[in-house]
Order: C-alpha cells, then structure tokens, then sequence
C-alpha cells in the first residue's frame, strides 16, 4: 500500500467514525428528549466511538466496499429503546429511528455546501476526495439505513404503519438475529442493493447542486 492509498484508507475510517457516531448519537439524544433514559443509562449518549460502532457493519464492511470500489454504507450497533418510555408511541420510535438518517443528510449537504462554495471539492488531492467521501459516505449510510429492515432505522418508521403481526415479527427479528441479518442480505443481494443506492445518491446530488444553482 503506498502513501496515498493509506492515506485514502485513513480518511474513508475517519468519515465512518464521525458519520456513523453522530448517526447513534442523535438516535439516543431523541429518545431522551421523548422521554427514554435508557440510552443515557447503557452509556450511548456519547461521542465515544466504542460505544456506537460495530466491528463488521460499522467499519470493515465500508472498508471493503470502499476499496471494492462500490458505495461506501454501513451500520451500528441500535441505540436501546424502551418504546414504553417514549412520548407519542410508535410516533416517537418512528422520529427516533428518522433522526440517524437526517443527521447522515445534514451531515452531506454540510459538506456539500462547504466543499462547493470553497471550491475545495474541486481542487483535486486528499482535500476533494476527503469532501467527495464525507458527501458519498453520509448519503451511503443514510439511504442504507432508512431500507425497511430490523434493526435499521426504515424499520422503525414502518413499524409505524404496520399492522401488529408485522410489528411483532420485526421485535422477533430484530431480537434473535438483528445485524446479522442485515450483514447476510448485503452479502446475497449486494450487486441489486448498490445500484438501488447509486441511483438515490445521484437523485440527491442533483438536488444539493440544484440548490446552489447548478442543474446536472
């Protein structure tokens, strides 16, 4: 590996660490505000990353996708939820579950708009590609973990609308097999799930440079 490479390899993990810690993060900080303690109690409001992260979704999957040359998303470890506890029922977990992703859009469109009106997107070196990947990565993450699947964060907005077998098959779920599943479905379905996420992360692109003036 030479010195570029290394240095690549080192800010694709550096944008995984912060995207995927402010992603848990915010999930546990909605929960307290909605009523939940039991993240701050089980340690997870936090900027410690080893709190957060898990080893295979959160970083050696990005790692390998990234240097496989596909779109870099990933997971973590759910942020512990007693819908008991939470304000507005299924409502709270729904905006709990919708804060990680929102925080992985802001966190794009940050980086989006700092990168274009600087010009440092565009100035080529590790400076455009640390924007390039902290605008991919973040979109990555966040088209990732809205798919309708336990424990990702679609599943809990469609928790919302599902009727109570469906709610009780997805606890199960999510209970007995959690990341692991997600971990095999990406490994079975990689090829269609990629060209899925490309083609929503090019949407959204169109988007942040029609924002700024810009139609592509």
């Amino acid at each position: 590996m030479n010195a570029t490479d290394f240095w690549g390899l080192a800010i694709v993990i550096g944008v995984v660490l912060i995207s995927m810690v402010l992603h848990e993060l915010m999930h546990g900080v909605v929960a307290y505000l909605l009523g939940d303690e039991t993240a701050k109690e089980e340690g997870r409001l936090t900027l410690n990353p080893f709190k957060h992260l898990d080893p295979i979704i959160s970083i050696i999957l990005p790692v390998m996708l990234y240097l496989m040359g596909g779109p870099i998303f990933g997971g973590a470890k759910p942020v512990p939820i007693n819908t008991r506890n939470l304000k507005k029922g299924a409502v709270g977990m729904a905006l709990v579950g919708l804060a990680g992703p929102l925080t992985n859009f802001v966190l794009a469109l940050t980086a989006f708009l700092v990168g274009h009106l600087t010009g440092w997107l565009y100035t080529g070196g590790m400076l455009e590609f640390f924007f390039v990947r902290m605008i991919g990565a973040n979109l990555g993450f966040m088209v990732f973990n809205l798919l309708p699947i336990p424990p990702l964060d679609g599943s809990r907005v469609l928790y919302l609308v599902a009727p109570d077998g469906v709610r009780k098959l997805m606890e199960q779920m999510e209970r007995s097999v959690g990341i692991i599943l997600v971990f095999v479905l990406v490994m079975i379905f990689g090829t269609a799930l990629a060209q899925l996420m490309n083609g929503a992360i090019v949407a959204i692109m169109k988007f942040f440079y029609l924002l700024v003036g810009i139609a592509i």
